[in-house]
């Protein structure tokens, strides 16, 4: 949702549509620095170009790893052709980019980022088209109780204490974030520096586009994104 994030940035999914096309991203090979204040229970830590949110809740675990060095091939399919390692559960979805997830017991909210998905609940605004549509997608893919991992980019939090993350479904690895825009419930929005994902966000939202896949057919009168976005 673009009006609730800050300013401007693949496991195949079960939907139908599956445009083919080869994603591939590369990660940062240096390590990165950001400066955002830390709830009491969540201390992020960067070492050798790997950040990583650690809860302290007693026994300190690492829950959240992303942007490690080297290169990885992610696709729709995620990091692996079967299921990653979970770090959070999810505990509902708030909107088509935002859910709440338990990280080791604690409650946060998880801006999906490097995509956008039209308004359905932010209050005094309306719902835009596709809006519930797109709520209804990220719950089929996300339902309640499902096992994910969540990435970091280079900035962790948004200005409203949100986790800005890239959201895998363990089970299956399917790069959550991806799926929603090529299944056309959304479109790409990048805000650096949150920028690791940007050309795979952008081919799928270019090819759901082309297709007419979603809300790209569905509100051709009124897309729900600004001129800049689409």
């Amino acid at each position: 949702m673009a009006g609730s994030a800050p300013a401007p940035s693949s496991v195949a999914s079960e939907s139908e549509g599956d445009v083919g096309f080869d994603l591939r991203a590369t990660a940062p090979t240096t390590p990165i620095h950001r400066t955002f204040t830390p709830r009491p229970s969540v201390v992020v830590r960067t070492t050798a170009g790997v950040a990583v949110v650690v809860a302290v809740l007693g026994a300190a675990s690492v829950l959240v790893a992303g942007c490690s060095g080297g290169d990885a091939e992610i696709g729709v399919e995620g990091p692996g052709s079967s299921g990653v390692e979970a770090n959070a559960r999810v505990i509902r979805v708030v909107d088509g980019d935002t859910v709440v997830a338990d990280i080791d017991g604690q409650e946060e909210r998880v801006r999906l980022i490097g995509i956008d998905t039209p308004e359905s609940v932010e209050q005094g605004s309306p719902v835009e088209c596709f809006g519930k549509e797109a709520s209804k997608h990220t719950r089929e893919l996300l339902a309640e109780g499902t096992a994910v991992r969540i990435e970091l980019d280079a900035e962790p939090r948004d200005r409203y204490d949100r986790l800005l993350g890239y959201v895998y479904r363990a089970s299956d690895g399917l790069f959550v974030n991806l799926a929603i825009v090529r299944d056309g419930y959304g479109n790409s929005y990048t805000f650096p520096p949150n920028v690791a994902h940007t050309d795979q966000f952008r081919d799928a939202a270019a090819a759901a586009r082309d297709g007419g896949v979603g809300l790209w057919s569905a509100c051709a009168d009124d897309l729900p994104f600004p001129a800049g976005q689409r």
